[in-house]
C-alpha cells in the first residue's frame, strides 16, 4: 500500500505491464494487435502501438530485465519528481524513443517491435541525473555498482543487442529513451545539471 500511496503512477505501471505482458504470451492475436508496426503507424494506422508496444515484452527474460530495472529506479524517481511529472517523463520516452524506428523502418511491411525500453532508460538516465552516485547491487555482479556505471553498461548492452536485432525487441529505443528522459528531466527540474556535476565530483 505504501507504493500505492506515495508513487501512485509508477505502481499503476509497474503491475499493469506485468500483468499485460504475461497474459500476451498466452494470447497471441493481444500480442500482434499491441506490437509496434512502423510500416503502419508512418502511414497513420495503428499509432496506438506507439504505447502499446511498451506493455509487452518478447520472453520472460525481457520482462524480468525491463521490470527489474524499473523497479530499481521507476519508484525512487516518482518520489524525487512528483507524480505527474514521472508520468509525462514515462510516456513522453516511450513514444519518442519509438519515432526513430519508425522512421528507420516504414517502408519495412515486415518489422515490428516490442517493450518497454524506451521508457525505462528515460526513468534510469533521469534517475542518474538525481543520483549518478547511488549504488546498488545488480545480478549477477558481485559487488555494488554506481548508477551512472549501470546506465552505460546498459546502453552497452543494447548497443550490442541492437546489432543482432533479431528478437523483436526494439534496442535502438534504448539510446533515444535515454536522451528523452535527460532532456524532459532538464526541462522540468531546474538546476538538475549543476545538481549532476555536484554529485558526480562531490
Amino acid at each position: 500500500m505504501d507504493y500505492l500511496t506515495h508513487t501512485p503512477v509508477a505502481s499503476i505501471i509497474f503491475l499493469f505491464t506485468i500483468i499485460t505482458s504475461i497474459y500476451a504470451f498466452n494470447d497471441h492475436g493481444l500480442f500482434g494487435k499491441f506490437m509496434l508496426h512502423p510500416y503502419s503507424v508512418s502511414r497513420k494506422h495503428k499509432l496506438y502501438t506507439l504505447v502499446t508496444s511498451g506493455l509487452i515484452h518478447a520472453d520472460w527474460m525481457h520482462l524480468i530485465f525491463n521490470m527489474m530495472t524499473f523497479y530499481f529506479f521507476a519508484f525512487r524517481l516518482e518520489a524525487l519528481i512528483g507524480s505527474w511529472e514521472f508520468g509525462l517523463l514515462y510516456f513522453l520516452g516511450l513514444i519518442l524513443s519509438d519515432i526513430p524506428s519508425v522512421i528507420k523502418h516504414k517502408d519495412d511491411m515486415w518489422y515490428n517491435s516490442l517493450g518497454a525500453s524506451g521508457a525505462i532508460s528515460a526513468v534510469l538516465f533521469s534517475f542518474i541525473l538525481f543520483d549518478p552516485m547511488s549504488k546498488m547491487i545488480i545480478f549477477p555482479l558481485p559487488i555494488p555498482i554506481w548508477a551512472w556505471l549501470f546506465g552505460l553498461l546498459y546502453l552497452a548492452y543494447c548497443w550490442q543487442m541492437s546489432k543482432r536485432a533479431q528478437d523483436n525487441i526494439n534496442h535502438d529505443a534504448h539510446f533515444f529513451g535515454a536522451l528523452t528522459g535527460m532532456i524532459v528531466t532538464v526541462l522540468l527540474v531546474p538546476g538538475i545539471i549543476p545538481n549532476f556535476i555536484a554529485r558526480l565530483i562531490g
